[in-house]
């Protein structure tokens, strides 16, 4: 009897440390999935020393005029390697320190690095870590030509219908290695395929000029770049031809909102909407036309990502379009994808009111000074 005792002990001190070891990896898993409030629990291992340069990296000094980056130039003295601070434009100095003086501001074109500020507050929140493993492949979950992320395109969604300024229910969305290869690839789309007159591309001035130089650049049989749309308004033929028009609201140079010029059964419009967002105009209504682009660049401001996509009404148009960038770039990449995913992720919290109020304040701040 004493020995049966003894023995139904056991097993029940057994039960118990075996139910609570499994409820501690139960808990483990929850906080890995995404418990916990994101306070995960898993001990660090293969990222303990990417996290730490990283870190080591980003706290690198360049006096507020610069930054050191982890592929960037590294200085080698007496064997100890020490990224090098990349300076702004009119600063110089090992550590950015020292104005330019005779510097020339370039009122061409410039970087979106006002929004930098932004994602250092936000460091915790926006860094990605990427395994030497992740999305290896040619395309996604083993499915030929899935090149996009579906969490991603949900994102998207999700974060136009927060923001208001775009229609994308019933639509398609198709990823780009940013709008400028979008832009290209709607109008390949647009235009004639078996066709022995060209589509003329316009746009109204003023335009942006990689409009007219990407267009003449590819110099394809299919169209070709005819210049300001308010030429073509009253010319007798264009009611016959096919004309694409290229709109840029709001505009870039001007930042005014424009609508297409040109109506008529064979004339097209390519809506470029990278610039309609609550920090750079007023979101009167949700745009919503048959394709519009878009851009991390302008949304987030990290241009060197080179992501965008482009929203599409009709489904030829989104299978050309999808096609082009296919063959030209086989998709996205991987990368790109998951850095912008993560981003998106830190512009829908609280509604997309810190980033948006910050890049308002910023622009607006430097203008009244």
């Amino acid at each position: 009897m004493a020995k049966t005792t003894k023995m139904f002990k056991l097993l029940l001190v057994i039960l118990v440390c075996s139910v609570s070891l499994n409820l501690v990896f139960v808990f483990k898993i929850v906080n890995v999935l995404g418990g916990g409030d994101h306070h995960y629990s898993l001990e660090l291992s293969w990222t303990k020393r990417d996290a730490a340069e990283a870190e080591y990296v980003a706290a690198i000094s360049c006096s507020g005029h610069g930054s050191a980056y982890m592929d960037g130039l590294i200085l080698d003295q007496d064997g100890n390697k020490e990224p090098v601070c990349e300076c702004n434009a009119c600063y110089g100095g090992p550590r950015c320190s020292q104005f330019l003086p005779s510097c020339a501001a370039d009122a061409n074109g410039g970087d979106p690095y006002f929004l930098e500020p932004f994602w250092m507050e936000n460091a915790a929140s926006s860094g990605v870590l990427v395994a030497g493993w992740h999305r290896m492949g040619y395309s996604l979950n083993f499915k030929p030509f899935m090149v996009m992320s579906k969490e991603l395109e949900s994102h998207i969604r999700e974060l136009h219908a927060l923001v208001g300024n775009a229609v994308t229910e019933g639509k398609y969305i198709v990823f780009g290695v940013g709008s400028t290869q979008l832009l290209n690839a709607a109008v390949h789309a647009l235009s004639p395929q078996n066709s022995s007159s060209p589509a003329r591309v316009v746009a109204s001035f003023p335009y942006y000029p990689l409009s007219k130089q990407q267009t003449e650049y590819f110099n394809a049989v299919g169209y070709k770049f005819e210049g300001d749309a308010s030429l073509w308004k009253n010319k007798s033929d264009a009611a016959t031809m096919n004309l694409i028009e290229l709109v840029t609201s709001p505009n870039n140079p001007d930042g005014q909102l424009k609508w297409a010029q040109l109506q008529g059964p064979n004339v097209k419009a390519i809506y470029d909407r990278v610039y309609y967002w609550p920090h750079f105009t007023a979101i009167s209504a949700p745009a919503d036309e048959d394709i519009m682009l878009f851009s991390i660049s302008k949304l987030t401001g990290h241009a060197g990502t080179r992501f965008g996509w482009a929203v599409v009404k009709d489904e030829s148009v989104f299978k050309r379009m999808s096609t082009y960038v296919f063959l030209n770039t086989q998709g996205v990449s991987r990368e790109s994808q998951l850095r912008a995913l993560q981003l998106i992720k830190v512009v829908l919290e609280e509604g997309g009111k810190p980033i948006f109020d910050f890049g308002y304040t910023t622009m607006s701040n430097r203008w009244k000074s």
